[in-house]
């Protein structure tokens, strides 16, 4: 399975499971995105994870079940290298972003009345 397919499986699972890709403004979006899918990776590769502010605790929390649920449906992922899981977590953030924010026809996203 090539790092593209290895993405598109990742990104379903977020689409059908986890309710934070639904915030109303673009900058909200790439502040979860960024923050949630950076500590996915930390978790994923054994890192240790920052968390000194609010943000980082509720991204934390978000990443933690994420982690969990990449790790109990994707056999593949634990044989990863770090390398590799920290290029696939790259791949899937740039790729949650254009569907979410640069890619998406929801004009609320940059409404400045919203």
């Amino acid at each position: 399975m090539n790092q593209q397919q290895q993405v598109e499986l990742l990104v379903d699972y977020i689409m059908k499971n986890c309710l934070w890709q639904f915030h109303s403004r673009s900058w909200d979006r790439e502040k979860q995105n960024a923050g949630i899918l950076e500590k996915t990776r930390q978790l994923l590769c054994d890192e240790p994870v920052v968390l000194e502010t609010p943000a980082d605790r509720c991204y934390w929390v978000d990443a933690v079940v994420l982690a969990d649920a990449y790790r109990s449906r994707f056999a593949w992922l634990r044989e990863m290298t770090k390398t590799a899981i920290a290029e696939l977590m790259t791949a899937l953030h740039k790729r949650m972003d254009y569907l979410t924010i640069t890619g998406s026809l929801n004009a609320e996203l940059t409404d400045q009345r919203y």
